[in-house]
């Protein structure tokens, strides 16, 4: 405690964590008010750890992070100038250059191949292939030979040689889309790549040296996949070195003019009409939706929108986007997988552990709220530890 109130007397912006076997009360309080950034008890796991650095880090760059930064609604084709938005992008222009493997986290339609493009534009490796490998547009039977290749008469219906996406990604990036979807053999041979950096084609005996990184993008939680035995640990830690999530658009709601502007040009010159512009009423709609579909669900809207248009102002009908209220925030909820009990049958269906789950996802919502946010204060109002309250938020996503 000593060391940390001389550190931050020298600098306040330096994160700081503190680890301790003796954990009580009294420390947490003095080192969150010594402006301590987290404060973990042992034993703990060195995942917990790292996860607990990269948030520390991000507070760094959050601090840093001035309001006259101007991506100029932008950056790299990923539009947007809210705060989440140029977190991110100060974030890819930081790890880009690097060599990295990185796992880009986040609901469907937050743009996270986007992301993924940032990143291979920002490394040296820019001037080589990006290729994107679609894990779930692939047979399992054939992911193999598709990912390394084949010789010639390797098995009925190779009639050439082919070459492998790994080595079309070579000096460049292979970007695999829905890792999660893979099943646990073609990881173990993805592993297997990573650790030799080897290519070795179905029916040949050669092997050949690849250089490619490797960004992957999953809309699963890969911790709950692991704990449920359907993802390795040992590959979630090969392609997770940096991770990066992408904020959902309900996170970011400033940004919503912005894309819709984008959106409204880009459908325009597609159809070949005059640039309209959304009403008010339209605009004040959408910025009451939750969105979630994300960024490709408001695409959607301004495509049928334009398409739809008569005149030159896109009146809140052409969007049909209506039920802003309870509905579909129920809908955006459904991604706890705790759903609503609305009768004594449906309670009992759902069993003890559901049930529980929910109420408890609940009072940490509440308790947070009463906390303003404060992890500290809320654990203390739920009476557990802070470490348990930063599981539970995990847990049931609770940003």
């Amino acid at each position: 405690l000593d060391l940390l109130s001389s550190t931050k007397e020298i600098s306040s912006s330096i994160p700081f964590i503190l680890i301790t076997a003796f954990a009580s009360p009294e420390d947490a309080v003095s080192a969150m008010k010594y402006g301590a950034f987290d404060y973990i008890t042992k034993p703990f796991q060195i995942e917990e750890l790292i996860s607990v650095i990269y948030s520390a880090l991000d507070s760094l760059d959050d601090s840093r992070l001035s309001e006259d930064d101007n991506f100029e609604n932008g950056f790299r084709g990923i539009f947007g100038n809210s705060r989440p938005m140029r977190q991110l992008f100060e974030r890819i222009k930081k790890i880009g250059p690097t060599h990295a493997n990185v796992l880009i986290y986040g609901e469907s339609g937050t743009g996270k191949e986007l992301a993924a493009k940032a990143l291979h534009e920002e490394s040296e490796a820019a001037a080589h292939h990006f290729v994107p490998v679609i894990c779930n547009a692939i047979p399992e039977t054939l992911f193999e030979s598709e990912l390394f290749g084949y010789k010639k008469g390797a098995f009925t219906g190779a009639d050439t040689d082919k070459t492998g996406l790994l080595v079309t990604a070579d000096k460049g990036t292979a970007f695999f889309d829905e890792i999660g979807e893979l099943s646990l053999q073609v990881q173990t041979k993805l592993l297997r790549f990573l650790q030799e950096r080897e290519v070795k084609r179905v029916g040949d005996n050669q092997t050949r040296q690849v250089n490619v990184r490797i960004i992957s993008a999953t809309n699963r939680d890969l911790e709950e996949e692991i704990r449920a035995e359907r993802f390795r640990e040992d590959l979630y830690y090969r392609l997770a070195v940096v991770p990066v999530r992408m904020p959902p658009l309900r996170e970011r709601k400033e940004d919503i003019p912005i894309l819709v502007d984008y959106f409204l040009e880009k459908y325009s010159r597609a159809f070949n009409k005059e640039a309209p512009r959304l009403s008010s009423y339209a605009l004040e709609v959408l910025m009451g939706y939750n969105f979630p579909g994300n960024v490709r669900e408001l695409e959607n809207i301004i495509e049928r929108g334009v398409a739809m248009a008569t005149s030159n102002l896109i009146l809140p009908e052409s969007i049909n986007v209506s039920n802003t209220g309870s509905e579909k925030r129920n809908k955006d909820n459904r991604q706890s997988a705790i759903p609503a009990v609305t009768s004594e049958e449906e309670l009992f269906d759902l069993g003890l552990e559901k049930v529980m789950a929910r109420l408890e996802k609940e009072l940490v919502q509440l308790a947070l709220q009463k906390a303003d946010n404060s992890k500290m204060k809320a654990a203390n109002l739920l009476q557990i530890s802070f470490r348990s309250l930063r599981y539970k938020t995990k847990k049931y996503m609770i940003d």
